[in-house]
């Protein structure tokens, strides 16, 4: 079954249009009313799918004994007023929708519940039954599989939108999915890059899955936010994957890069047994809890001095890794607790991380971009402050980087 793939040029002109030239409240009210419309309308072309058993402008349509036949206009009343939606129609006439029914005059509500549900990583299955339970109305797994497809569509958008020139922080990791692939289950790693833009807010830039993490890879993700627009980092919060730093340097070559502490004292403490746990966590604190850079070198001195007879691989680990450990150290404390954890991803990974486990093993990829896709969008919901401390933060940013601030600053 063949399907048309969007690219950057096929989003839609109207809704391009608004979304660069939102200024009021009034446009962004107006744009959340055509994204709803495009919604329903795209959910609506999924059930005449279902209903005629082809895609739009597929082959197997010819000569199939029905096919589209234009579209009705319906006006429905909801909390943003009133929403013209076209409604496909086919030729035989027996096309009844059940997203949005002949008599129905208000928005429907179940027809969210769908989205909603697949986003928290339930099957086409489960939201059938859960649907039939709640709502009374059968649905074909086929259809739901259809309404869902739609999403693939706003991801295609999503993933090729334009970026800012400058993130000041940007954050890079990965969770690993489970996929069923060539008749067994593999696991693939799905790349997250979250960047903190000038006003200090949190934004997902892309996601993107492959088979394994790996610094090759990553270069390519790299080179993807470059060409969408993204012409400056000033620090990469990542994790201690080998070559990472290089890659990042490679398409970057004046960010600065600061390895996640965390990741650092979670690898250290693999070593390290259970009742010793607390005491090694505690020593490894005293180094990134310095004031200075040369504090620091002298904690790790001694604590290589008190624990590399028993565990010499974990200062051997930090020594190794010592140049992207301490870029914290060329900041106040305040901008510190900013860059030296991936905190921020974190709390985004567990979002994601939920619904995933809801599903454990996934069809194919597609399925498991959607679920990470709407698990994000609804965790990017809560994104409404600015991270702490981050007035401080721009104003050191701007003294460190004069030259590399945009225009506007």
């Amino acid at each position: 079954m063949s399907r048309r793939t969007k690219t950057k040029t096929d989003i839609d002109p109207q809704l391009e249009a608004l979304v660069n030239s939102i200024k009021t409240p009034e446009e962004l009210e107006d744009l959340t009313r055509l994204l709803r419309q495009k919604t329903f309308e795209a959910m609506l072309e999924g059930e005449m799918d279902d209903h005629l058993g082809y895609p739009k402008h597929d082959k197997a349509g010819q000569h199939s004994g029905n096919s589209r036949n234009g579209y009705s206009s319906k006006t429905l009343k909801g909390e943003l007023g009133e929403l013209p939606i076209a409604i496909p129609r086919d030729r035989n006439g027996e096309f009844e929708p059940l997203i949005i029914s002949k008599n129905q005059t208000r928005l429907p509500i179940f027809n969210d519940k769908i989205i909603m549900l697949y986003s928290k990583g339930m099957s086409t299955r489960d939201i059938a039954s859960t649907l039939l339970e709640l709502y009374g109305v059968e649905v074909s797994l086929t259809l739901i599989s259809r309404v869902t497809e739609q999403v693939l569509e706003q991801v295609q958008q999503w993933q090729s939108r334009p970026l800012d020139e400058v993130y000041p922080i940007v954050y890079l990791d990965c969770i690993r999915v489970k996929i069923r692939q060539d008749k067994r289950v593999i696991n693939k790693a799905i790349y997250l890059a979250l960047g903190i833009n000038l006003d200090g807010q949190k934004e997902l830039l892309g996601l993107w899955l492959a088979e394994n993490e790996g610094a090759k890879f990553w270069l390519s993700v790299l080179t993807e936010l470059q060409q969408r627009g993204l012409k400056d980092i000033f620090i990469a919060s990542v994790d201690g994957l080998t070559g990472f730093p290089e890659a990042i340097n490679t398409v970057y070559p004046k960010t600065q890069i600061q390895l996640c502490i965390v990741h650092m004292v979670r690898n250290s403490l693999k070593f390290v047994s259970w009742k010793e746990r607390k005491t090694v966590a505690a020593d490894l604190k005293k180094i990134y809890a310095s004031l200075t850079v040369e504090e620091a070198e002298r904690e790790l001195a001694a604590f290589a001095e008190r624990w590399d007879e028993k565990f010499p691989s974990i200062s051997t680990a930090w020594r190794k890794h010592w140049p992207n450990l301490i870029t914290l150290f060329n900041y106040p404390d305040d901008i510190r607790k900013v860059i030296y954890t991936t905190n921020a991803i974190e709390s985004l990974n567990s979002v994601i991380r939920k619904a995933v486990n809801n599903r454990k093993v996934f069809p194919n990829d597609d399925a498991a971009l959607k679920v990470v896709y709407l698990a994000m969008q609804a965790a990017s919901k809560k994104w409404t402050m600015p991270i702490h401390h981050w007035k401080d933060a721009l104003n050191r940013f701007m003294i460190e980087f004069p030259d590399r601030m945009p225009e506007q600053f």
